[in-house]
């Protein structure tokens, strides 16, 4: 069963209606507002949260320990960072046009909640 522990929560506003986006990564789409990614290539800042409304404020966890919506299967030990919906994807090792955001510590299948270990702070490109 997946779990939350939140390190560091960061309170911002949604810049368009994510109520249907809890547990998907978010990326900076203007000053103190969060969007869903568009391309793997953007920069998340940490997962919802929480499911605001456009305006609304948007609970983003930028460390800790957070459910995340799968875009594919993932298994315990992969590396994720953003797909272009902000599901939690597999990072290939040599991609150098992604950005690892996390780790998966319980897995699950393609639009099942799996959990993963969160770090938007320090992000690196894949190795």
């Amino acid at each position: 069963m997946a779990n939350t522990k939140a390190v560091h929560l960061e309170s911002f506003e949604a810049a368009a209606d994510l109520s249907a986006k809890q547990f998907y990564f978010v990326k900076l789409s203007a000053n103190r507002t969060v969007n869903v990614p568009t391309a793997i290539t953007d920069i998340p800042i940490g997962v919802l949260q929480n499911k605001p409304a456009s305006g609304e404020a948007a609970e983003v966890m930028v460390i800790g320990r957070s459910k995340v919506s799968a875009d594919e299967t993932l298994t315990a030990g992969q590396l994720i960072g953003t797909s272009v919906d902000g599901q939690a994807a597999l990072v290939e090792a040599g991609d150098t046009t992604v950005y690892r955001a996390g780790q998966v510590t319980i897995g699950a299948g393609a639009g099942e909640i799996a959990e993963a270990i969160i770090n938007c702070v320090n992000l690196n490109v894949a190795p």
